[in-house]
């Protein structure tokens, strides 16, 4: 199997149209949130616990030893703000993430703005929407109504992706799998991870409420006073027919690359749903790029959630220091929902 891959220069072209697109977006309907993932389910404290009995050549990284990280995990969907002041409801087709924050993490990361920590982040299928930089450049565009006729056109097998992601029916966010879809290096091999709950999701009765990810989370942890318990698994990388690192939109299939439990995940049961959180939940970021060197991500749509990512969380918090630091008059921001 060929595989092309994006030169430097595409690869910065795409990344900056990605970018561009994104702040425009970002000032226009959320300036204080998230670009992406602003719909949050949850922000909820637990453990993430290293197995004793990993395979020697997986102890890397914060898998080197045995050891218990405190976390925080967030539950989110992915669409980004509908309109200033209205997210989407949970009732409308979309992609559902999960991001886990390790701390109390030792060691020099990639990035500088946060020392003691490590950043997992996953979706709700097992492959990404888009190959590289260059395709994420295109959707973003169509997001927009920019895309051309050919750049549409080359979009078709990722609105299939899409379509496969949005169609899942969830009921809890706590008990569905969750996937890397892109790889990582864990020290020397190259690797994509999942998220398992010991729980599966059962959906019943359909839902009527536009928060109901929210209100199932606060039923499971706090109202039913139930704990969720999860497997950080790993898939090995095996060669570029079967586990290519360089198209996310394949799927490492089990058969080929079998799971390696080396983590547990609990979430106890607890009070997450009150002001104080929401407003921690909002200030905290989560990127792939938070991390130690040995778990560094890898592709082309990686390196372009690089800058991106760095660039949204900057843009937020600065138009929110600035809010504080010059109150503007209402009539100049337009500061209601539309």
């Amino acid at each position: 199997m060929s595989i092309s891959y994006l030169s430097t220069t595409a690869q910065e072209a795409a990344t900056d149209t990605i970018l561009d697109i994104d702040l425009k977006v970002q000032a226009e309907k959320s300036p204080d949130l998230r670009k992406d993932h602003p719909k949050s389910h949850g922000l909820v404290w637990g453990e993430f616990k290293v197995e004793d009995n990993i395979p020697e050549s997986l102890r890397v990284g914060v898998f080197a030893q045995p050891k218990t990280y405190p976390i925080w995990m967030r539950l989110s969907n992915a669409s980004p703000a509908q309109k200033r002041g209205q997210l989407a409801s949970d009732l409308d087709p979309d992609v559902r993430a999960l991001a886990i924050k390790l701390l109390q993490v030792e060691g020099e990361k990639v990035l500088d703005d946060e020392q003691e920590t490590q950043d997992f982040l996953l979706i709700n299928h097992p492959v990404f929407f888009v190959r590289d930089a260059q395709g994420f450049a295109n959707l973003t565009k169509a997001s927009v109504g920019q895309a051309n006729e050919e750049e549409l056109r080359s979009l078709q097998p990722t609105f299939e992706v899409l379509k496969a992601i949005t169609s899942k029916q969830v009921a809890n966010p706590l008990l569905i799998q969750y996937w890397s879809t892109t790889p990582y290096q864990l020290g020397s091999q190259s690797i994509k991870f999942s998220v398992k709950p010991d729980q599966q999701d059962i959906p019943s009765s359909p839902p009527t409420s536009e928060t109901y990810l929210r209100e199932a989370v606060v039923e499971y942890l706090t109202e039913k006073g139930k704990d969720a318990t999860f497997d950080f698994l790993v898939q090995l990388y095996v060669n570029d027919e079967k586990t290519p690192i360089e198209d996310p939109m394949q799927e490492w299939k089990e058969e080929d690359s079998p799971f390696i439990k080396l983590a547990t995940i609990k979430i106890p049961a607890q009070k997450f749903d009150f002001e104080e959180r929401k407003r921690l939940d909002e200030g905290l970021s989560f990127m792939a790029w938070h991390t130690l060197p040995e778990h560094a991500p890898l592709g082309s749509v990686n390196l372009a959630r690089k800058k991106v990512y760095q660039e949204i969380v900057k843009a937020r918090r600065k138009y929110a220091q600035h809010r504080i630091q010059e109150p503007q008059a209402y009539s100049s921001i337009l500061d209601e929902p539309q």
